[in-house]
């Protein structure tokens, strides 16, 4: 099974849809608006919500944010060095309580490093959206990957790290 990919493995046009999706519970919104200590009302007080436009709680958008990109993860920026930019972060309609959001990346560009050869720059385009289909989020993110040579080194050198502590521990 892949997690990530190499900036080889990068192709313009190309669309990863990523699965499964996510049902976002009343706990899951909850729990991230105490953590986060985002108090507003909207999310986490129904009776005021009734009276708002939506007529319920909203979940609040940094959770859909936070769930869709752990979502791009396995497809997208498993082996990143590093998330450089997030741009152009849309909530395009409300989530609420209940709603599975699913999501898509498509690649726009790749380009290497011209410091450091070991690495590129990818830029993608992320689309979330509900069970109803509606699009509720998008954003676009430039992501630094290594190249296959690179990320080859970097999983030999690991192996044998692993592999001189297993073997410590046995004598």
């Amino acid at each position: 099974m892949q997690f990530g990919r190499t900036f080889e493995e990068f192709e313009l046009g190309a669309v990863y849809k990523h699965w499964p999706g996510r049902t976002i519970t009343e706990y899951d919104d909850t729990l991230f608006c105490m953590l986060t200590m985002n108090h507003h009302p909207l999310h986490i007080d129904a009776n005021y919500a009734a009276e708002t436009q939506f007529k319920q709680r909203v979940v609040v958008g940094s959770l859909v944010f936070s769930i869709v990109l752990g979502m791009t993860v396995e497809d997208v920026s498993g082996k990143a060095i590093a998330n450089l930019e997030f741009e152009q972060v849309k909530h395009r309609a409300p989530t609420f309580h209940g709603d599975t959001v699913y999501a898509e990346t498509k690649v726009l560009a790749k380009k290497l490093s011209s410091s450091k050869p070991d690495r590129g720059v990818v830029t993608v385009e992320t689309l979330a959206y509900n069970q109803r289909g509606e699009t509720v989020l998008s954003f676009k993110r430039r992501v630094m990957v290594p190249t296959a040579a690179y990320d080859t080194e970097q999983q030999h050198a690991w192996n044998e790290k692993m592999a001189h502590l297993r073997q410590q521990e046995s004598e």
